[in-house]
């Protein structure tokens, strides 16, 4: 008896020593299959983890799956003394009352990380990235679309790219790593819902169903959305962007037929003969790109009518003059006739004759005639001093009273005081050089009664 009450007491007390020992073993000391950062620190303290990791070589080596992206000179893991706290934490973390087996991965950043060197890695992996994606496919997203009239519901295509912001973002994660692996991030095409596809689908339906009125000069031109609507994509912010190539085909149709620029213009003379007269800075012409976005946003825009606005032309103003004036083949009734042959002018205004005068127009034998066309009034100035070049004179300066030019050369109307031979023939070999040279004493009379932009027809 007195020998078992020896040994169970003293038996008790070295389990329970033995106890207190496993327990603060299992308290000061990581279990045996953990590691932190990919580093095996199992049975160590703390401290003996922190040297460890400081001791370790890390390989500065970047996978993106199994490819081998980065492989950077070896250095040292940048643990120090600071992290001993962060790593009695992760051995809290892990601790069990008794020794466990269990596999524990932890990722653990240095205080005193290097970020320079992992800033540099990041760059090196992006580039890489970079010059990889030249040579891949993008993905192609999700769309519903129109195709020769037809609607086209495409689901969308992975492509073969690398996602470099998320690879990027992932690699920051890692940065600490003496290997850093990365799963395979590839670009993915944008998913569109049944809800967006019935949407577009509706809008493709509605557009096609669409006409609009475009008018020209007072008349309108039917574009049915039928005809001219076959090929239409949407944008990121599901607006329709229409390939207006048949619109514009359209427009050109109408512009050859109706525009006046750079055309011949059947003009009546003022004996009532009807002559044709070449157009030159006088006449209009539509810009057909420019018109026919605008008639594709107004189908976009749900719009049953616009006006024509690019509308071009020549000379001091480009906006294209003579649009507004359909009237007389397109000259209107305010003009000004130029008769070289009868070297006379006609002034007429709302189709009454103003004023009527002999001029002497370009010396004929110099090849300095004043240019026939239809023109048009550019400016009006009064008084002016016209400087320029003729033979015989090479730089010569002159004071005139009024001034009225038609041709961006200088051709134009004004007085000529210094002239003396008004004769029918003075043209021929002593006339202007290329100018209208009108009589002092009716020029005043011609100045008021001709406008800016108003037609001049000389032939």
């Amino acid at each position: 008896m007195r020998v078992w009450m020896i040994i169970v007491p003293s038996s008790v007390v070295v389990v329970c020593g033995l106890l207190i020992g496993l327990l603060y073993y299992q308290t000061t000391h990581f279990n045996a299959h953990v590691q932190i950062n990919h580093v095996n620190v199992g049975r160590l303290t703390a401290s003996q983890a922190r040297e460890k990791l400081g001791s370790t070589i890390s390989k500065n080596v970047i996978y993106i799956g199994q490819k081998q992206m980065v492989d950077d000179k070896d250095t040292k893991m940048d643990f120090t003394d600071r992290d001993v706290s962060n790593i009695r934490a992760l051995l809290h973390k892990q601790r069990t009352v008794f020794p466990s087996s269990k596999e524990r991965k932890y990722m653990l950043k240095p205080v005193d990380l290097d970020k320079n060197h992992s800033d540099t890695m990041q760059r090196e992996l992006e580039q890489r990235l970079l010059k990889l994606n030249s040579g891949l496919s993008v993905p192609r997203n999700a769309s519903v679309s129109l195709e020769n009239g037809k609607i086209i519901v495409f689901k969308g295509k992975i492509g073969t790219r690398y996602d470099i912001p998320k690879l990027l973002k992932a690699y920051r994660k890692q940065a600490f790593n003496s290997e850093v692996h990365l799963a395979p991030l590839h670009q993915q095409p944008v998913r569109l819902s049944i809800a967006t596809i019935n949407q577009e689908k509706k809008k493709l339906q509605t557009l096609v169903r669409q006409n609009v009125n475009y008018t020209l000069q007072d008349k309108n031109y039917a574009f049915k959305g039928n005809d001219v609507i076959k090929n239409v994509t949407f944008d990121n912010k599901m607006n329709a962007q229409i390939n207006t190539d048949i619109i514009t085909k359209k427009l050109d149709v109408l512009n050859h037929s109706l525009s006046t620029l750079h055309k011949n213009y059947m003009f009546k003379s003022h004996a009532g003969k009807m002559i044709s007269v070449k157009g030159k800075s006088y006449g209009w012409a539509i810009n057909d790109h420019a018109e026919a976005q605008r008639i594709g946003t107004a189908f976009s825009k749900g719009m049953s009518s616009i006006p024509a606005y690019h509308v071009y032309g020549e000379g001091w103003n480009t906006n294209g003059i003579g649009y507004h004036n359909p009237t007389n083949h397109g000259i209107g009734n305010t003009y000004v006739e130029v008769s070289i042959q009868a070297q006379r002018i006609w002034v007429y205004k709302n189709g009454h004759l103003a004023v009527t005068t002999p001029v002497v127009t370009g010396t004929k034998v110099y090849n300095e005639d004043t240019p026939k066309g239809v023109w048009y009034i550019e400016y009006k100035n009064s008084p002016a001093v016209l400087k320029g070049s003729e033979v015989g004179s090479s730089n010569y300066s002159v004071n005139v009273n009024y001034w009225a030019p038609f041709t961006q050369g200088g051709s134009g109307f004004h007085d000529a005081g210094w002239r003396t031979n008004w004769s029918k023939t003075a043209y021929i070999k002593n006339g202007s050089g290329g100018c209208v040279n009108t009589p002092p004493n009716i020029m005043k009379k011609v100045y008021s009664n001709v406008s800016q932009y108003e037609p001049v027809v000389v032939y």
